[in-house]
């Protein structure tokens, strides 16, 4: 999709579903409220088959295997489903929650190189997930880098299983 229609289309509210949003660790629920943050402070968010430029609201949540994104006018009305298969997110879903535990790790052993050196992992790991995410829903939502980051991170979260 052209750049011109990142320009028009943007959230401007987010509701996460799903069960594992009420057994997160404090890193993860710390993960979430940054993500929710940025995400909502700064975002390109155009529904290909969603009317007009939004903002617009969506309901992100795992179900039944998928990664549903229910698209809403912010009156709360549905405007579209897009639903993904979470197969291809899996590998680097399991990969996050390995960092996010070491990082919980080398935090309760003060062991500083290793706290950057996973953050960078973790860096790598974010943007190999936008750029899936970016690919995955070309042609349903055009999406920037930095909203598929904070998307990204979202979908770890909703995956947990603690």
């Amino acid at each position: 999709m052209p750049d011109t229609a990142l320009k028009h289309g943007r959230l401007g509210r987010l509701v996460l579903e799903g069960e594992a949003l009420t057994r997160l660790s404090p890193l993860l629920e710390a993960d979430r409220a940054q993500a929710v943050e940025d995400l909502l402070a700064e975002n390109r968010f155009t529904p290909v088959r969603a009317p007009g430029d939004g903002p617009f609201a969506l309901r992100l949540s795992i179900a039944e295997g998928r990664l549903a994104f229910d698209i809403r006018a912010t009156d709360d009305r549905r405007l579209h489903v897009v639903a993904l298969a979470l197969g291809p997110f899996r590998r680097l879903i399991k990969d996050y929650q390995m960092l996010v535990d070491s990082h919980v790790l080398a935090v309760q052993e003060g062991r500083e190189a290793r706290i950057q050196a996973i953050d960078m992992g973790r860096r790598g790991l974010h943007n190999e997930g936008a750029q899936l995410l970016i690919d995955r829903l070309a042609g349903k939502i055009a999406i920037d880098f930095a909203t598929g980051r904070r998307l990204f991170t979202l979908v770890c979260v909703l995956h947990q299983r603690i």
